[in-house]
């Protein structure tokens, strides 16, 4: 049997971590729905909109992205998006603060940007009619996703060594970005997830709760943000059911 490991809005607790944005960090910290919430203040018709719009702007998306996009353009015109994406950074201002922050700092260091881990980045300017700058989606999105890779490293790490301690027959079999994936004989699983109760279930919970202290201790940076897990299993990866 697989159970996959999600980590939940990782890339949103990750930016949000980044900038410190206090509407942002206020959110995460009362466990509100953001998507449902941001779908009415931005007149957005769907939830999934609403989602859309906060990761393409995360990474520099445009009204025009959205007003070439099939599944997007019959909501509004370029403008119309612009105007939505405006809204987003009046919302979240200290997101905005960071991303004009970010592409100054590349600029100022020929290139160069480092994360609070230590990871660095070096990106080479380009040249579009006949004027040099830096690409904004890539150093926008960089950060974010390297640091989520580092998260997801601790995370893989701490739930492998406990549940080699626990000498459970579980195999580790795939991470893709944001997740964990374990296989298990059905016994075993039958045993330690048969429910959100089960000893598999919390050991993820505690793993999850436990990140920001791992990070603050290996990094000597402090996390002030919680990270949470979704679970699900099936035989196979097109037939999951969620658990948590």
């Amino acid at each position: 049997m697989l159970v996959n490991v999600d980590a939940k809005q990782l890339e949103w607790v990750v930016a949000v971590y980044l900038s410190q944005d206090k509407v942002g960090i206020q959110e995460i910290l009362t466990g509100v729905d953001i998507h449902g919430i941001n779908q009415t203040r931005f007149s957005l018709p769907t939830r999934t909109a609403a989602k859309v719009l906060i990761f393409r702007t995360l990474y520099g998306g445009s009204g025009y992205s959205f007003a070439t996009d099939p599944e997007y353009s019959h909501i509004g015109g370029e403008s119309w998006w612009d105007e939505a994406i405006a809204k987003f950074y009046a919302k979240y201002q200290g997101i905005y603060t960071w991303h004009e922050g970010l592409l100054e700092r590349v600029v100022r260091n020929d290139g160069r940007l480092a994360l609070p881990t230590g990871r660095e980045y070096q990106f080479t300017p380009q040249v579009r009619r006949g004027e040099q700058s830096y690409p904004r989606t890539k150093v926008l999105n960089y950060p974010v996703q390297g640091l989520a890779a580092d998260l997801m490293a601790i995370a893989r790490v701490s739930l492998y060594k406990r549940v080699k301690a626990a000498g459970w027959p579980v195999l580790f079999v795939n991470t893709i970005h944001d997740s964990i994936v374990m296989d298990m004989p059905l016994d075993t699983f039958n045993t330690i997830c048969y429910n959100s109760s089960g000893e598999l279930i919390k050991m993820v919970q505690d793993v999850f709760k436990d990140i920001p202290a791992n990070f603050e201790r290996l990094f000597g940076v402090a996390f002030n943000l919680p990270l949470k897990a979704e679970i699900t299993y099936g035989p196979d990866l097109g037939h999951m059911t969620e658990i948590l």
